[in-house]
This record gives C-alpha cells, structure tokens and sequence, in this order.
C-alpha cells in the first residue's frame, strides 16, 4: 500500500504544483495574462512588469507555498503511510515539474525559481535560507533576477553536501531531486543565459523581457 499512497502524494504535489499562480493572480486583479507580455513567462517578475508589485508579490508567495505545502505535508503525516525521504525528495520535484509544465494550462508554465525555493525551504530551512540569501545578493548586486536564479540555482546542491554532517544529514533522493531541479532551472532560462551573454538581458522592475 505505501506505492499507492506515494503515488497519490506525487501526482497530487504535481496537480498542486499546475496552479499557475500568475495567471490566476492577474486573472483575478483584473490584470492582462502575463503570458501575453513582457518575456511571456507567468512568474512574478513577469507579473511585476504588468505594474503591480501587490500582484507580483503575492504570485511570489503562492508559487513559493505550492513547492512548501506539499513536501511539509508529506514529511510531517507521511510516516504513519511507509512515505520516507525518497518520497519527500520525489513530492517536492513533482510540485516544481507541475509549475514547468501545467497540466491545467496546456503544460506552459513558469520557470520555477519560486516553487524551487519553497521546495528548499521544506526540505531544510537552512538550506532554502542560504539559497535565497545568494538570490538576494547576486539581484541587489547585478539587477539582473535570471542571473540570480541561475547563480542560486547552481550553488543549492552545493550547500546541501556542504551542510552534510554539519547542519544536516544529506539523504541520496534529496540529493538528486535538488540536482534535477538545478538541472531543469537551468534548461528553462537557457535564453536568459543567452541574452546575458550578449548583454540583452532586461534589469528587474524594467519593461522588456
């Protein structure tokens, strides 16, 4: 029974991780589709280019708390089912592919900076706190919130063996979930990295992509 049970966690993470908040938020302010404009993404920093940074952060929050939700939910009731940290690890990657490609929105979704940042926080505090602080510094620094995405997004497996032994005991599934996520960070802000290269990339709060 535990197969079923992590089978109904996963798919329900991935069905949570499909609400694409920016659409929802925007529809519900009465605010254009974000997928309309600006880099055409629905994330918050799209959303913020609509002119609504109250749009903006509460499609933030939301898409950090679909990643959070359904890892802390898993690992603090899961035990009782036979759910340990392999299913965890595989809860908190199925929310992030749900935002990458939602089922409810024609599997068009975001990037998952935020969702990939809630799941963090889930899996370790620690690990999510460093991982954001690195986003706010290179942002603050550079302007630039792919630069920050990407920069953070290579460093967070990094701090997770890091910490191992120190700040926490790095689990193998956890590992390669994080690893994934990485990986998938980085394939979907492949046109980011372009624009950066080139020196075409928009700043944050501008209007362009």
């Amino acid at each position: 029974m535990s197969s079923v049970y992590s089978f109904v966690a996963i798919l329900a993470a991935y069905l949570i991780g499909s609400l694409s908040f920016a659409v929802i938020v925007s529809r519900a302010m009465g605010l254009a589709d974000p997928r309309t404009f600006g880099s055409g993404n629905p994330g918050a920093t799209n959303v913020l280019r609509s002119g609504s940074k109250k749009a903006a952060v509460l499609t933030l929050l939301l898409d950090a708390a679909k990643g959070w939700l359904p890892v802390v939910a898993v690992a603090s009731l899961g035990a009782p089912y036979g759910l340990g940290t392999g299913t965890v690890a595989l809860v908190g990657l199925a929310a992030f592919l749900g935002h990458l490609y939602p089922v409810f929105f024609g599997f068009k979704g975001g990037k998952g900076v935020a969702t990939a940042a809630g799941v963090l926080l889930a899996l370790q505090p620690w690990l999510g706190a460093a991982t954001l602080l690195t986003w706010i510094l290179i942002a603050g620094f550079f302007r630039y919130s792919s630069l920050a995405s990407i920069v953070a997004a290579v460093f967070a497996p990094l701090f997770y063996l890091l910490g191992d032994g120190r700040v926490w005991t790095a689990e193998p599934a956890t590992s390669l979930a994080i690893s994934a996520m990485t990986l998938l960070l980085l394939w979907r802000h492949r046109e980011n990295i372009r624009r950066l290269v080139q020196g075409t990339e928009s700043r944050i709060g501008s209007k362009g992509r």
